[in-house]
């Protein structure tokens, strides 16, 4: 009797503790496969990081023209043309002023080499390729006519003639120097104007980025970072094809003005020494 009395006990106390191991949630798993579940982006950002990779990807130079619109299209052939043409004449006056300077140098080691001054006529006669010598032709010319005429040379002429010679090596500075400046004002344009026509290209970028977000209604990285893009390479190329155009052409303009000088020096060193044959002659 005290044996069943016992063991109902003991049946009815474990049976809350199977109800509660019943009603208890599974464990959640653990290894590998938990790892990689906790690892996995959700959706929608997985699918916005490649919608953004995709947009940032395709930001390169080709990618960015063809996308463009007409109008930034024409710009950007614009300012590409304008660059070319700029280092076209930015190589071809360093090359002229290289030559220029280096004839100069050789010709007044000849001038001042003792020679007479119809030696060094008919030697540069023939050879009149730069500035200082076709500068030595045309005054050599004008004294050497001031003796041709009939009339022997008196001294109430030497004031004409001294005139006439400061006169023609003037003009042939002027000429000479007209050739060497030639193409500098183009330079000086590209330099002005380029960054104006690239902020034109920017503002129309800008626009077409508008409107697309306006008809898309949409503000996503997708819609709005290529029209702008765009844009900023449009203002890119127009400072690409302003900034040489601009260093270069203060930088001849500078080395020019040096050579005018050293013209306008020989000028009137030479000058100086045809009034002094002048007056030799004439007494």
């Amino acid at each position: 009797m005290i044996k069943q009395i016992v063991t109902a006990f003991l049946i009815l106390a474990a049976i809350p503790g199977i109800a509660c191991a019943q009603s208890a949630p599974s464990a959640a798993p653990v290894g590998p496969a938990a790892q990689s579940q906790d690892l996995a982006p959700p959706p929608g950002v997985a699918a916005s990081n490649a919608g953004a990779a995709d947009v940032l990807g395709s930001f390169s130079i080709v990618s960015m023209f063809m996308r463009a619109d007409i109008i930034v299209k024409a710009v950007m052939i614009l300012l590409l043309a304008a660059s070319l043409w700029s280092w076209t004449i930015i190589f071809n006056k360093i090359v002229t002023l290289s030559n220029l300077k280096r004839k100069a140098r050789k010709f007044e080691k000849v001038f001042w080499s003792g020679q007479s001054l119809d030696e060094l006529y008919q030697q540069f006669a023939a050879k009149n390729d730069h500035p200082l010598a076709a500068m030595f032709i045309s005054g050599l010319r004008e004294w050497r006519r001031a003796f041709e005429g009939p009339n022997p040379l008196r001294e109430s002429m030497l004031a004409g003639v001294k005139e006439r010679i400061d006169k023609a090596m003037s003009v042939t500075i002027l000429r000479e120097v007209d050739g060497i400046e030639k193409n500098l004002g183009m330079l000086a344009t590209i330099g002005s104007v380029s960054p104006f026509v690239g902020l034109f290209g920017t503002v129309w970028g800008i626009m077409n980025s508008f409107s697309a977000i306006a008809a898309r209604h949409d503000t996503t990285l997708a819609v709005v970072a290529p029209g702008i893009a765009e844009a900023l390479f449009a203002t890119a190329m127009g400072l690409l094809a302003a900034i040489p155009a601009v260093i270069f052409y203060n930088r001849f303009v500078a080395e020019i003005g040096r050579y005018v000088n050293q013209l306008d020096a020989f000028a009137d060193e030479f000058s100086a020494i045809l009034s002094r044959q002048l007056d030799d002659k004439a007494r």
